[in-house]
């Protein structure tokens, strides 16, 4: 079905079928906070989820330290960050379309492949090249560029294909648990990550990312389910790209979520920056930066439980601004931290806060894309969001040169309680939004 034409559903319809009316909670009180675990495709999806995290995660964690520990240059920790972004970005629109042209299962797969032989990559290029610190460091950079562009492919594969695997009344039951299963991996990747270094070193870590992707791909050549069926062959790619791009500035409630999103994290990217407190601010070393990593999923998993089972929000546009502000503070709180416990304690409730917002934004999307566009909806929604994290790590790292750690990440909380002032004077449609609900027809 082509978005572009005439015969085609409006935003939050699909062909055929009446819209159902979706609120912000995670489901209606007649709905079971475990209704789409219960479904056997859905669960297997979710496990990929967790495994391909979890390897993502370690190597995260893993790679930053070893760059660190070669350059003793914050700003080569930034440019971790862009080496994954600019072939992400470049790449996401076309991997959206590929997404609503191909079977999204078959296109996670080949992504995961290629995060496969990036795993592998790492784990073989310290012994080749132990000679030449500044060769390793290249090539760990290029091995960056390659899991960003095979990134670029998966992410929107895979979030659509989770929206295939679930009756459109559990589509929001579903956000919570994959963003809550994310989140729990994400808690357990750093720390697994710094104690896999302190036992085996490099040499394990990365040996035990290589076979939890491994784990992935078998977990999704287990899923099954009815794909939505294809766009037209006869629709060009440009008309495809532009028609996710058109979707999402067209609807003004989305945009403002993204772009919220974008500016707050793009200046409150501190991660990046967590090697260097581990190592000179905190001194508490790779078990610690585990632990540092850890902390901002620590706190998203308890706040996911709790949505899992919260009321129907409803004023979620002032609730999205209100946490995305918290978020703000608590970076500004990490940013002063001298002791471990503080710093953990502020990443906790700023992982808190930005998983309401991540929750908010997803079922955004999830509730007003049609099914045949969701590829392309959610690689745009991956240019905002890789455009925040990453480019994000590369502003913090520029920053830090130039102005120091601390101020650096100081710096980042204010601006990000700017951004918030900004979007609720500019945008007052999402500032007053309700439930959620998808636009009428």
């Amino acid at each position: 079905m082509s978005w572009s034409g005439e015969d085609v559903a409006k935003p939050g319809q699909w062909q055929g079928e009446a819209t159902p009316a979706y609120h912000s909670g995670v489901t209606s009180p007649a709905i079971s906070p475990y209704a789409s675990l219960r479904l056997p495709h859905f669960r297997r999806y979710v496990l990929a989820v967790v495994v391909m995290t979890l390897a993502t995660m370690i190597q995260g964690t893993i790679v930053g330290w070893q760059v660190y520990e070669l350059t003793h240059d914050p700003l080569a920790l930034g440019l971790i960050g862009l080496a994954e972004a600019l072939p992400y970005i470049g790449a996401s629109l076309f991997a959206g379309h590929v997404a609503d042209r191909y079977d999204r299962r078959r296109v996670a797969i080949a992504a995961l492949v290629v995060v496969f032989a990036s795993a592998v990559a790492l784990l073989v290029l310290p012994t080749m090249l132990h000679d030449s610190p500044r060769a390793l460091v290249r090539a760990i950079f290029s091995v960056i560029v390659a899991s960003g562009l095979a990134r670029s492919f998966l992410q929107p594969a895979r979030q659509a294909l989770g929206a295939e695997l679930v009756p459109r009344e559990l589509f929001s039951n579903s956000v919570t648990w994959r963003s809550g299963a994310w989140q729990l991996a994400a808690v357990i990747g750093p720390a697994l990550g710094g104690g896999l270094y302190a036992v085996g070193g490099i040499r394990l870590a990365y040996s035990t990312s290589a076979v939890l992707v491994l784990v992935a791909i078998v977990a999704l050549l287990m899923v099954h389910r009815t794909p939505s069926p294809p766009s037209p062959s006869s629709e060009s790619i440009g008309t495809s790209l532009a028609a996710g791009v058109r979707f999402v500035f067209g609807e003004r409630i989305v945009l403002g979520a993204l772009s919220l999103d974008l500016f707050s994290v793009l200046f409150g990217g501190a991660t990046a920056l967590l090697p260097v407190y581990a190592a000179e601010i905190l001194h508490v070393g790779p078990q610690g930066l585990g632990l540092l990593r850890s902390a901002p999923a620590i706190g998203a998993v308890i706040m996911s439980a709790s949505l899992a089972h919260a009321k129907p929000f409803q004023r979620t546009g002032r609730l999205l601004l209100q946490s995305v502000a918290f978020f703000g503070v608590t970076i500004i709180v990490f940013g002063l931290s001298t002791n471990i416990f503080v710093a953990v304690a502020a990443l906790a409730i700023g992982g808190a806060a930005d998983m309401i917002s991540v929750f908010i934004r997803s079922t955004l999307l999830t509730t007003r894309t049609p099914p045949e566009m969701l590829g392309r909806v959610m690689s745009v929604n991956g240019i905002f969001v890789g455009s925040s994290n990453e480019i994000g790590a590369f502003e913090s790292g520029v920053t830090a040169r130039w102005f120091g750690t601390v101020p650096s990440v100081v710096m980042g909380g204010v601006m990000t309680l700017v951004v918030v002032v900004v979007t609720a004077w500019r945008n007052p449609t999402l500032r007053t939004l309700g439930r959620i609900e998808p636009p009428p027809t």
